[in-house]
């Protein structure tokens, strides 16, 4: 099977390494980003941060900086499908607030919330496709 790329383009990488990093000095601490994945519901342990944090980290210097984000976030998949559903499963599971399955407007929306984006439960239900004859 054959490794695919990222679909993420460079530029919302860019504003998503700059949610993360708060205190805008070009780096993703540790503090970081167990702050903002606690913030989005998470109860990551600080081992599992770590090693997060470790496997982004190009250089070894404790920190994660744009292009080992960016490099990272694009870079071929060597993961085992066993791990990348996993992966897909937690990233859910950050949305899925009530464990029901689904992700809704409203769940989406208080995520959106939290990283900055403040749209309507409207805005957020075209996004998901939750009803078309409201997204004129």
């Amino acid at each position: 099977m054959a490794a695919s790329k990222s679909q993420i383009p460079t530029s919302e990488l860019e504003l998503i390494f700059n949610k993360f990093d708060t205190n805008k000095d070009g780096r993703i601490s540790l503090s970081e980003l167990r702050t903002l994945l606690a913030s989005l519901g998470s109860t990551i342990s600080s081992t599992e941060a770590s090693a997060m944090l470790k496997e982004m980290d190009a250089d070894d210097d404790g920190s994660v900086d744009l292009k080992e984000f960016e490099e990272f976030h694009t870079k071929t998949d060597v993961g085992g499908k066993e791990e990348k559903v996993k992966e897909l499963k937690e990233a859910f599971d950050v949305y899925d607030k009530d464990r029901d399955g689904l992700i809704s407007p409203r769940e989406l929306m208080d995520v959106m919330g939290v990283l900055g984006e403040e749209k309507s439960i409207k805005e957020m239900a075209c996004k998901v496709g939750f009803d078309d004859s409201i997204c004129l």
